[in-house]
C-alpha cells in the first residue's frame, strides 16, 4: 500500500472535509481497491479531528460502497471512482451531493407512485416532450442536464401537489451538480449508456401513463440508484448490462 499523507483539515464541515481527502487517496490511487485504510485513531490524529468526525466519514463512504469495514481487522478500500470524479467537483462537496439523493430518491419514488394516480393527458404529454428533447440534447452531443431536470420536473407535477415541486427545488443546487458530473462522466462512456438514461425515463413515463404506481415508484427508484452509482463506480453501470440486472 502507498504512504498515506493526509492534508489539514478545514475547519467547516469536517466530516465532508475528510470524506473528501480519503476519496482523494483512493480516486488518486495512492489508495487502491483492497487497501487498508488506517485505522481510526491513526485518522483523527493526522487530520487533526475528533474521533466522532472521522468515524462519521468513514461511515459515509461505507454508506457509498467505497470502503468495506471488517469487524476487528480494519476498514478497506472496495472500489476505485472515476479519476475524473474530484477532477469535475471540489472532493469535500461530493459527500454533501451524495446525500442529496437520500431525501430525492424517498421523495421521487413516491412522487412518481402518486402521479400514476393522478396524471392528466397533458402531464404525460409534458413529461413524453422533455424525454425528446434530451434524446435531441443527447445526439447532439450535449449533457442534456435541462432536459433531464424538465422530466423530473413534469413526474413533480403530474402528482398534481406543488409542495413537491417546492421540497425538489431546495434540492437543486446539490442535485444539479451531481447530475453534471454523472452526465459529464457517463459523456466518455458508450452513447448506449447515455441512451439507456432515456430508456429509464421511458420505462417511468410508461408505467405513470399506465397508472401503474408500483411500477413507476420502482422504476424511479432504479434510475435514481443508476443515476447515483454513475457517479462513484465507473464499472457498475456497464457491469449491471453484462449481467443483464433489470429494476423489475
Amino acid at each position: 500500500m502507498s504512504r498515506f499523507v493526509p492534508t489539514p483539515a478545514r475547519k467547516e464541515r469536517l466530516a465532508d472535509v475528510v470524506y473528501g481527502q480519503i476519496l482523494t487517496e483512493i480516486t488518486s490511487g495512492h489508495l487502491k481497491a483492497g487497501d487498508k485504510l488506517p485505522s481510526e485513531a491513526e485518522l483523527w490524529m493526522r487530520f487533526g479531528v475528533s474521533r466522532p468526525v472521522v468515524r462519521e466519514a468513514l461511515l459515509r463512504l461505507q454508506s457509498d460502497g467505497l470502503v468495506l469495514s471488517r469487524r476487528g481487522v480494519g476498514t478497506f478500500v472496495s472500489k476505485q471512482p472515476s479519476t475524473r470524479l474530484t477532477e469535475l467537483a471540489d472532493s469535500s462537496e461530493l459527500s454533501r451531493f451524495l446525500r442529496a439523493f437520500e431525501p430525492r430518491i424517498v421523495l421521487e419514488t413516491e412522487v412518481a407512485r402518486l402521479a400514476a394516480e393522478r396524471r392528466t393527458r397533458s402531464d404525460i404529454d409534458r413529461a413524453r416532450e422533455a424525454i425528446e428533447a434530451l434524446r435531441r440534447a443527447i445526439a447532439a452531443g450535449d449533457l442534456g442536464q435541462e432536459q433531464d431536470i424538465a422530466f423530473h420536473d413534469a413526474v413533480a407535477q403530474a402528482a398534481g401537489n406543488d409542495f413537491f415541486g417546492d421540497l425538489l427545488n431546495g434540492l437543486r443546487t446539490p442535485v444539479t451538480q451531481t447530475m453534471n458530473i454523472g452526465l459529464e462522466l457517463a459523456r466518455g462512456r458508450s452513447a448506449g449508456r447515455r441512451l439507456r438514461i432515456i430508456e429509464e425515463h421511458t420505462r417511468i413515463l410508461d408505467a405513470i401513463a399506465a397508472g401503474d404506481g408500483d411500477a413507476a415508484a420502482s422504476y424511479m427508484k432504479y434510475h435514481l440508484m443508476q443515476a447515483r452509482a454513475a457517479v462513484l463506480d465507473a464499472q457498475h453501470l456497464e457491469a449491471s448490462q453484462a449481467l443483464g440486472i433489470d429494476p423489475s
